[in-house]
């Protein structure tokens, strides 16, 4: 246990892959949460210390997973049927990979997922992940791969007219020859192929490379410039084109932007977006060294968060890819913000109904570090068993959560959160103590925006959320309008929130209309689960200008 938590005091943002930067204190105060998890004294109470529970079923209760899953929608599940078994197995959030497909494509997919949502009652944030900008070979004489030697030199041209061979390449980034220098590392094709810079030469647009191992090189495969400063926008034409003619127009709920690099990024494409902006969430994805070292900037612009391990697995060592990923989603967890972990979570069910120990084992890992989130790309947009894929991630982020101590994830939280709270901060932390002092099987938060819900999450109850989104009074009459499905739409990506949609009451006080709405709230949640008669509830909302925390039992 002790040899668990000595690793840990390298969780600094920069440091995590050059261990001569660490900062002692920030190093202390990180392996002082940790060290709470490994408590000699508390051992005995641990529930994941009890070996024989492991071998106990947990209860049949119809028990959902806290985590959130996001389903990549694809040729193997884009179907009104398929999107319907993933909705019912657990998905909460349809990922829309621009980097393949046309608008047309993506287009057919949302209506048969919208449809499946009607059909089905359930909801699910629509999410689009942009291609990004990128750096790729490019075409070779014949059409045919080529054969790199290790040992051999060859030269990379950024005339992108060039059909390679295997004395001269090209590549697709203008500036490579100014941006690289000697001694550089260059890897192609997913890494398979390393190149490290001998010289360049601006003037010609050409750099001279050796070849470090013998791999075969195919046409248009991508490139990784590891540790280098590159000069890319963070949104391409094809990005924008894609969110403002596609993304805008269907009411999306979130874009995962590939390659943020710094916080002003962000600051850009909300100007993109223009009014647009305050109904997409922004998800950051980091995804080289230098989105690491500007990783605090980029997490107080971003809404949300992804860890994005396939591209960032090329630009640090692969052995530091478990730091990253415990560093980033520790400071998203401190920050509020939803973290998505993602990348071969579940690899191997694109070709078999079963996961491998390792995967299962990464799923939970990443459940126990604080994601909100788990993600499958492959295994649920062109797998063999999407089903069955999302069923297993569901079970296993069940089983990791029963095994998490939240007293202690709620003490951090409080220890670690700056003095003084504001107000709604304040009110959201004590519904989550008057929860586990009461033993509550569930909290209910009425919102309208859906920050009070988003403020609970942050402290991690033991318990669901049910996050209500309540309706507004209309100015013109004096009836409920339809709540905003948005605000709901957005709690699908933050652990533990169960958002649904109030109806009206046309109550004339403001306690009348929310003693009817919270009494339609708990017998929701009866029908889902989540209560039943006899549990104790917290209910936080407010009345007139006054917020109210207080115990409901269930009748």
């Amino acid at each position: 246990m002790l040899s668990i938590v000595n690793t840990l005091d390298r969780l600094d943002v920069v440091g995590y892959y050059d261990s001569g930067k660490r900062d002692a204190n920030e190093c202390l105060d990180r392996l002082d949460w940790y060290s709470m998890n490994f408590n000699r004294e508390e051992e005995e109470t641990l529930p994941w210390m009890d070996i024989e529970g492991i071998l106990k079923d947990l209860p049949n209760d119809g028990r959902i997973p806290k985590t959130k899953i996001v389903c990549t929608l694809g040729p193997a599940s884009r179907s009104v049927v398929m999107c319907e078994k993933l909705l019912k197995a657990g998905m909460n959030v349809a990922r829309f990979n621009f980097s393949h497909g046309t608008h047309e494509y993506h287009q057919e997919t949302l209506n048969n997922l919208r449809l499946a949502m009607q059909n089905t009652g359930i909801l699910c944030a629509v999410m689009l992940d942009t291609k990004g900008p990128e750096i790729r070979t490019g075409f070779l004489q014949n059409e045919k791969p080529i054969q790199l030697k290790e040992g051999r030199e060859i030269t990379i041209s950024t005339d992108y007219t060039i059909k390679g061979d295997e004395e001269t390449i090209s590549m697709s980034y203008k500036k490579l020859p100014v941006d690289l220098k000697p001694g550089n590392t260059i890897l192609c094709a997913d890494g398979t192929i390393t190149l490290t810079v001998l010289s360049c030469d601006p003037a010609s647009g050409t750099v001279r490379c050796r070849c470090e191992n013998t791999a075969m090189l195919g046409e248009r495969k991508n490139v990784n410039l590891p540790g280098v400063v590159v000069d890319l926008p963070t949104l391409t034409e094809k990005d924008k084109e894609d969110i403002l003619q596609w993304g805008v127009p269907n009411n999306i709920d979130m874009i995962a932007l590939s390659f943020v690099r710094k916080g002003s990024d962000l600051v850009n494409v909300r100007k993109v977006l223009g009014p647009h902006a305050k109904n997409i969430q922004l998800m950051s994805k980091v995804e080289n060294q230098e989105g690491v070292i500007n990783f605090d900037e980029i997490l107080r612009e971003t809404d949300s968060f992804m860890v994005a391990r396939g591209d960032l697995g090329m630009e640090i060592p692969v052995e530091k890819i478990f730091l990253a990923q415990k560093m980033m989603i520790y400071k998203c967890n401190l920050a509020g913000k939803p973290v998505v972990t993602a990348t071969q979570m579940l690899e191997s069910m694109i070709k078999s109904p079963r996961p491998t120990r390792a995967e299962a084992t990464d799923v939970a890992n990443a459940v126990l570090d604080g994601t909100d989130c788990v993600m499958l790309s492959g295994e649920s947009a062109a797998g063999a068993y999407p089903e069955i894929a999302v069923k297993t991630m569901a079970r296993i982020c069940i089983e990791a959560e029963s095994s998490l101590d939240y007293g202690v994830i709620f003490k951090e939280m409080i220890r670690s959160t700056p003095l003084p709270m504001s107000p709604l901060e304040s009110l959201a932390s004590s519904a989550v103590r008057t929860a586990n002092k009461a033993h509550a099987k569930l909290i209910v938060v009425l919102t309208r925006g859906g920050t009070t819900a988003k403020l609970v999450a942050k402290y991690r109850p033991a318990v669901p959320i049910l996050s209500v989104v309540v309706p507004v009074l209309s100015t013109d009459s004096f009836d409920w309008t339809c709540s905003d499905e948005t605000p709901a739409r957005h709690s699908l990506v933050y652990r533990g929130l169960v958002p649904i949609l109030a109806e009206g009451s046309a109550k004339a006080t403001d306690a009348e209309s929310t003693e009817v709405i919270l009494e339609a709230a708990l017998k929701s949640a009866a029908v889902k689960g989540l209560c039943k008669n006899g549990d104790a509830v917290v209910a936080l909302h407010r009345i007139g200008a006054a917020s109210v925390i207080k115990i409901c039992i269930v009748k």
